[in-house]
């Protein structure tokens, strides 16, 4: 009976194979990243390529102990759960049934047999099996559903691991950016408390009106008020990266971004191919293989379903000779059920199926055309800010030389201590753009990463 259900069940396969949607999308990217190398491969563990331990342990307690890594492991396991469910039912199941009782007949209804009591036992083990012969496919079609959904389930998995490193990397290169920002106030803060100093003796002296000291001081209280801004924002972003690390009370000392090298960046002319292995895509197109297979499910739906069931086992009032000749007991059958008079709901449901098969293809074309936009804004947004990092330098030396010049005309007394506040502002303003521009580099070089899918290969 089970080779005969199984020979059935391969007859026909309604629905159409799934295959891949072609998208006109261009061979290579646009742009090609600075210091681009061909042959340096990153790998699928990316952040290492910083050098930084810290860094590294985050990332390795993030992808650990947060909560959104947690949920969608959960969620792997039930899509386990539910493939193994589709599974299954491509073989009958099996169940055993036993009974043992004890029952009394009516003596008033009909008289008894002679030699027959109104008392009788009854005892019977048997096996049960139905079994839906899959003719139409409907059940291979259930299984290929849920294989794409399992797969949906484990590239979201993928996608949340991958975001989560990116998301702690850029939080911590923010961090270090900003102890940069806080060292560079601190030492323009020191050098407006010495010329606060020297404008106060100079006014002592009747060098200088109380203006200048006047000027001296609102310069030092800016620079003090950004520091504590600064550090603020350092606080909250810490805060920040405790939640993605799943340690609330996390704590990072001071540092510097700068000592951080730079990964290396993918060869000239990189293959748009590349998009197929970032997990987002792959998601998007097992949601697609998922819908496709169930427009098979609708349409076997619309025809009859056939089933056998089988029973076998042994009967008896005694249970001494339960097992004995004559006791068994077997049936076997087969059953179709099928719709008559539906009103059309089977097939408005394949309407319904072939349209959410639609959806997702447009969805699976959005997330490819998304991914292409995202590497070609961070190749871009790599090599921009690397071409800038060199001019922001070529600034702050300018802005050095400045107020080496304004300090000296201030104290021989040819320019006036306005332009002395001018050009330390400028100077301040300056390092901060470069502090500020090197993490952005870093995190675009992130954004790089996590738009590839976590690396690529020299081809």
């Amino acid at each position: 009976m089970l080779l005969l259900a199984l020979a059935l069940g391969g007859c026909t396969l309604l629905g159409s194979d799934y295959q891949r949607p072609q998208f006109d999308l261009p061979d290579r990217y646009p742009e090609d990243a600075a210091g681009a190398s061909a042959a340096v491969p990153v790998p699928a563990n990316w952040w290492r390529l910083y050098e930084d331990p810290l860094l590294d342990k985050l990332v390795a307690a993030g992808l650990a102990q947060n909560t959104d890594v947690k949920l969608a492991a959960a969620r792997l396991e039930e899509a386990e759960g539910a493939l193994r469910e589709a599974n299954a039912t491509l073989l009958p199941e099996i169940d055993a049934n036993t009974f043992a009782g004890r029952a009394r007949s009516s003596t008033r209804a009909a008289p008894l047999p002679p030699g027959a009591t109104a008392i009788r036992n009854n005892f019977q083990l048997s096996a049960n099996t139905s079994f839906e012969i899959d003719f139409w496919g409907r059940l291979r079609r259930l299984r290929e559903a849920a294989r794409a959904q399992y797969l949906q389930t484990r590239y979201g998995r993928d996608v949340v691991s991958l975001t989560l490193a990116a998301a702690i990397s850029r939080s911590y290169f923010n961090v270090r950016s900003l102890d940069a920002q806080i060292i560079v106030s601190g030492e323009t803060l020191v050098a407006t408390v010495d010329s606060a100093d020297i404008a106060r003796r100079r006014a002592e002296a009747g060098l200088v009106s109380e203006l200048d000291v006047n000027q001296a001081e609102a310069n030092r209280a800016q620079f003090a008020a950004q520091i504590k801004d600064l550090q603020r924002l350092r606080e909250a972003t810490v805060h920040q990266l405790g939640l993605l690390t799943g340690a609330p009370d996390l704590k990072l000392g001071a540092g510097d971004q700068h000592p951080a090298p730079a990964p290396p960046m993918p060869p000239p002319g990189l293959p748009s191919t590349l998009l197929e292995r970032r997990p987002d895509v792959r998601q998007a197109e097992a949601a697609l293989i998922a819908a496709n297979a169930q427009i098979g499910v609708a349409r076997a739906s619309q025809f009859p379903t056939f089933s056998l069931t089988a029973a076998l086992g042994a009967q008896s009032a005694d249970l001494a000779n339960l097992f004995s000749s004559g006791s068994g007991i077997w049936s076997i059958g087969v059953g179709a059920v099928g719709p008559i008079f539906d009103a059309g709901r089977y097939a408005a449901r394949t309407e319904q199926a072939e349209a959410r098969a639609r959806q997702a293809a447009a969805v699976y074309e959005r997330a490819v055309q998304t991914a292409f936009r995202e590497v070609a804004d961070a190749l871009s947004n790599v090599r921009l800010a690397a071409d800038a990092e060199q001019d922001l330098r070529d600034r702050v030396e300018r802005a050095r030389n400045t107020l080496r010049l304004a300090t000296l005309r201030y104290e021989a007394g040819y320019s006036a201590y306005l332009e002395v506040l001018d050009a330390r502002r400028t100077l301040n303003d300056a390092q901060l753009a470069l502090a500020r521009n090197r993490q952005l580099y870093l995190s675009y070089t992130v954004d790089l990463m996590n738009a590839l899918g976590g690396g690529w290969t020299a081809y």
